[in-house]
């Protein structure tokens, strides 16, 4: 093949060392697409300079490679087409195509890589090339080349394994959907009750049209909530693995699969919560540029000039609002350290230990921060009935619910008592266990006995 695929592919092996030769039914006018170093010419020239030959054709193309089969037999043919739909065909390509050539070996390979990343190399991150095939001497041989241009080789086994390796490439984002939804979720609640609070009551209340809030001032409160709740859904199913472990008194059963899934999204349910928390400081650097804001000011002070107020210095009011902006950007920085350290070619350069330390003592720290950014910014106002609207109860008190849980679970894991018990669990302890033991009898006999032993 000639295609935008083949000819990365082909940059990739040339700069690897290899001797590439590709097959073109026009080979004089693709020539000049490829680099020197690679030989273009008719496929079947190219067929018969060679024995590890890569298919970069789609598979409605396959059948017009058939004339080519006395040359092909014992060949390895790596086949790296993808389709346009996940299970768009009963087989595989690889398997529709060695049912096409079956005096061929096939390998399944490099379709989970793109073009760009072939002629990037592997440098921007770990790069694996998943591989699959019924003959494991043909899987050595394409995962050796795959070592040789940069990328790590991942056996997936025999060929039956194709359908999956080809719906890899179609799926969009498998890993985020429940999170995105999560978000979505949060967002809708939590902008519909301050919806409510700050454009609904007042003009219901006191005939005030305030619709001009909601593109950024109801927006704005909305995105913290959604931020702070998803940084401590991040940490609220380790509490509730805890739970369980302490409560059956072992880490070998099985976590239910929602919990189960839980763990396994909290990477995106932690850059989810980064995202609304960066859009959260944007709009908040924001505010002071909006029309309406600059009329507030003009207003307070023609109402202050009438009032003939000289100073209306809060000192209260100063130091929260100054506890409330440092805070918030101290935890908006560890965030940003948090998501940092989740980029995989950042977590590769970090052992366990510091990414354990980065990801759970400093993601604790950062959820702790949060917390009190969100108290200062309540501060007394809780106690307020004016805050009350429609006898709601402020958005903030909510937020703290499920955060303030957490952080209160973590403590009580902290005391000794529990945190060495749950340390044990996890070293394989478990409650319950019964434990051989032989005794010597009073005639001078071994007897053997069992019991209980929480040792």
């Amino acid at each position: 093949g000639t295609g935008d695929f083949a000819r990365s592919l082909a940059i990739r092996l040339v700069c690897s060392g290899f001797k590439v030769v590709v097959g073109s039914r026009n080979p004089k006018r693709k020539a000049g697409l490829f680099p020197s170093a690679a030989e273009v010419t008719f496929q079947a020239d190219a067929v018969k300079k060679t024995d590890v030959i890569f298919v970069a054709v789609f598979r409605e193309h396959y059948s017009t490679l058939c004339d080519l089969a006395d040359a092909l037999a014992g060949k390895i043919l790596v086949d790296v087409s993808n389709n346009t739909e996940i299970n768009h065909h009963k087989e595989s390509n690889a398997e529709y195509l060695a049912s096409l050539f079956p005096a061929c070996t096939v390998v399944k390979g490099f379709n989970v890589v793109s073009a760009w990343t072939l002629q990037s190399g592997a440098r921007d991150g770990n790069k694996q090339v998943l591989i699959c095939s019924n003959n494991q001497e043909a899987k050595r041989t394409v995962a050796e080349i795959a070592q040789v241009m940069g990328f790590t080789p991942v056996d997936m086994g025999c060929m039956s394994s194709a359908r999956e390796i080809e719906n890899i490439s179609l799926r969009l984002l498998p890993a985020w959907k429940i999170p995105i939804f999560l978000a979505l979720g949060l967002f809708l609640c939590f902008f519909t009750y301050n919806l409510i609070r700050q454009v609904i009551h007042p003009y219901i209340r006191e005939q005030k049209n305030k619709l001009y809030k909601i593109p950024i001032e109801v927006v704005n409160t909305t995105l913290p909530c959604v931020a702070y709740v998803m940084l401590s859904l991040v940490y609220l199913p380790g509490v509730l693995a805890a739970c369980l472990q302490l409560y059956y008194g072992t880490k070998y059963r099985r976590f239910p699969d929602w919990l189960d899934q839980w763990l396994q999204h909290r990477k995106q349910i932690g850059l989810l919560s980064f995202f609304c928390a960066a859009l959260h400081a944007v709009y908040s650097l924001c505010l002071p540029m909006r029309r309406s804001h600059r009329y507030q000011l003009i207003e307070m002070a023609v109402k202050q000039a009438v009032e003939k107020k000289m100073n209306i210095w809060v000192e209260e009011e100063v130091w929260r609002m100054e506890i409330y902006i440092s805070v918030g950007i101290i935890a908006l920085g560890l965030l940003s350290l948090l998501a940092i350290t989740s980029l995989p070619s950042i977590a590769n350069s970090l052992n366990w230990r510091e990414f354990s330390f980065i990801q759970s003592t400093l993601g604790f720290i950062a959820l702790v921060i949060s917390t009190l950014h969100t108290l200062t910014y309540g501060w007394s106002r809780a106690f307020d009935e004016n805050q009350y609207k429609f006898y709601l109860p402020p958005t903030y008190t909510l937020t703290l619910l499920v955060p303030c849980t957490v952080i209160l679970a973590k403590v009580i894991f902290s005391l000794p008592c529990i945190q060495q018990r749950l340390l044990r669990i996890r070293r394989g302890w478990e409650k319950g266990r019964y434990v051989k033991f032989v005794l010597p009898s009073a005639t001078g006999d071994y007897s053997s006995g069992e019991t209980s032993s929480n040792v």
